[in-house]
């Protein structure tokens, strides 16, 4: 309302003028609340810090309607604020459904925008373990690329797009076996796929991704080979670095025993 009246939102004011909002009530989501369990490794006002098992969908969309992270975030949290008009948790960046690891989301607006604004500012520090095909030259390195819709098959990614965004993986060999090198990965940039699509663009793709990877090539995994392993950033609340770490999944150990047993 302006001076009493409604007007339109490109309306212009003037100094003096009187300016009413009626915000509306926050209304129940949509989405539908699901008792799934999740490995919550901090949670307070303001966040929940999760280690996402492998397997499960973050967000629901075509395909996915139901049995996600946020249907199993609505029901574990309780102390839901609102976000964009909807009592709902934030998703603020997302792990592909096949990829463990830790995640954040925010409980309120507030959060949301402070965590969008770290991770659109790579101020975010991300640290993944991948099991990757073959042995990379070098024990330090960067793979960096545009990353775009590939022109060829338009679920995929690719590092030689037509239009693309730029994108930048840093990785070091932390372990070798006959065929596969375990890395640690650090990508200063969040595009889609992107360290499945650099290190396959690296000539060393993810053991076990059966988009980017290489068929029939050993050692052979059920999934994709990667985990999220720390995430830091500033605490929207309280203004401090945080940093989460959370162990590897059994199956990767379980293969990366495997693996050093047969070296």
């Amino acid at each position: 309302m302006l001076q009493g009246r409604a007007v339109k939102a490109h309306q212009k004011i003037s100094e003096g003028m009187t300016v009413t909002v009626h915000v509306p009530p926050p209304v129940e989501t949509t989405l539908v609340a699901e008792n799934i369990p999740i490995d919550v490794v901090h949670e307070d006002s303001d966040i929940i810090v999760i280690n996402k098992q492998p397997g499960i969908v973050v967000h629901p969309a075509a395909g996915h309607p139901r049995g996600t992270l946020v249907n199993a975030l609505l029901f574990h949290c309780k102390d839901l604020g609102t976000i964009g008009g909807e009592i709902r948790p934030g998703i603020v960046h997302r792990l592909d459904r096949d990829t463990s690891g830790v995640m954040v989301a925010a409980k309120n607006g507030g959060s949301l925008e402070s965590l969008v604004n770290q991770f659109k500012a790579s101020e975010v520090s991300k640290e993944y373990a991948a099991l990757v095909h073959g042995h990379p030259k070098s024990l330090r390195g960067t793979v960096e690329s545009l990353i775009g819709r590939s022109t060829h098959d338009r679920k995929k990614m690719s590092a030689r797009p037509k239009r693309g965004r730029e994108a930048i993986t840093h990785y070091e060999v932390t372990e070798t076996f006959d065929e596969s090198s375990l890395l640690r990965v650090c990508p200063r940039t969040g595009r889609t796929h992107q360290i499945r699509v650099h290190m396959a663009h690296a000539g060393h793709p993810i053991v076990g991704d059966r988009s980017y990877g290489k068929k029939g090539a050993l050692p052979k995994a059920a999934r994709q080979m990667l985990h999220a392993k720390s995430l830091a950033f500033r605490h929207p609340g309280s203004g401090e670095e945080v940093t989460f770490n959370v162990p590897l999944p059994p199956d990767m150990l379980e293969l990366i025993e495997k693996l050093r047993d047969s070296a």
